[in-house]
């Protein structure tokens, strides 16, 4: 699954959303390897299903559960499926999300619900479903994925950003009220990492001029991140030995933090 693969997360059940493709998949790739035992939720059967054998063939041990976040629902029936499963869940990657790419005039009320549904009520929703087992473990791990456009801004993704800005402070705050209980809780917001939908985003002209070229160019460590990149700061964040660690907002960015732009 990984060169970097180790024990350090054996006996713990994690639940990954959005892990059939991207910066999800990267995520529960590595918690696999590390040892856990993972549930891959994604609204895309087959993207999940195709992780959790990668994870099998591997010799780590996954279930594929298809999802839609912005469904309490489905979102409580995949928690149970999981828990019968493997026992209960004590981390938590919520990975799942959907971008948005349009002028702030040309936005719906549904476009806008869409993205907020999907990105913070679907964090919310997931968290809501896993906290009480954490609670009952004295234990758990949440990190969410927001974005660097949260911190920032950016042109075109006023709802995106707004959706994930959210989460940021969502994560915040949900770190003080856990903190008692052995819980930690912190935020990845990625900088340009280099997945099908960004790859997508460069084909269609969205990265500004220049394109792929010269995102690189304006990033201090000179390449695209990978969903490994993410992967790793993920998996430390769910180790024992980040139990001091909370509430942070933990960029992985390749230096891009020094400005506001994503692109």
């Amino acid at each position: 699954m990984t060169a970097a693969a180790s024990d350090s997360l054996a006996g713990k059940v994690a639940i990954v959303t959005g892990g059939g493709s991207g910066i999800g998949r990267g995520c529960a790739l590595r918690l696999a390897a590390d040892g856990a035992k993972v549930g891959i939720f994604d609204l895309s059967d087959a993207n999940a299903k195709a992780v959790a054998e990668e994870i099998r063939a591997a010799g780590g041990e996954a279930h594929a559960v298809t999802v839609d976040v912005s469904s309490r629902e489905q979102i409580d029936r995949g928690v149970a499926e999981i828990k019968s499963l493997f026992g209960p869940a004590t981390i938590l990657v919520t990975s799942a999300g959907k971008e948005g790419f349009r002028r702030f005039l040309d936005i719906t009320a549904e476009q806008w619900q869409s993205l907020i549904d999907i990105n913070l009520t679907g964090t919310f929703h997931s968290c809501q479903a896993v906290v009480p087992d954490m609670i009952e473990a004295g234990w758990g791990r949440i990190v969410t994925i927001s974005s660097s456009s949260a911190q920032g801004g950016q042109p075109l993704m006023t709802h995106y950003s707004a959706s994930k800005g959210g989460v940021i402070t969502f994560t915040k705050s949900l770190a003080l009220e856990l903190g008692e209980h052995g819980i930690t809780v912190n935020t990845i917001p990625p900088g340009f990492i280099i997945t099908p939908m960004t790859e997508r985003n460069a084909a269609k002209g969205r990265l500004g001029p220049g394109g792929l070229d010269a995102v690189i160019a304006r990033t201090p460590v000179r390449r695209g991140g990978q969903s490994e990149d993410i992967a790793a700061a993920c998996a430390f964040l769910c180790r024992d030995e980040a139990s001091y660690v909370t509430g942070q907002i933990i960029g992985v960015n390749g230096g891009r933090n020094t400005t506001s732009a994503v692109f």
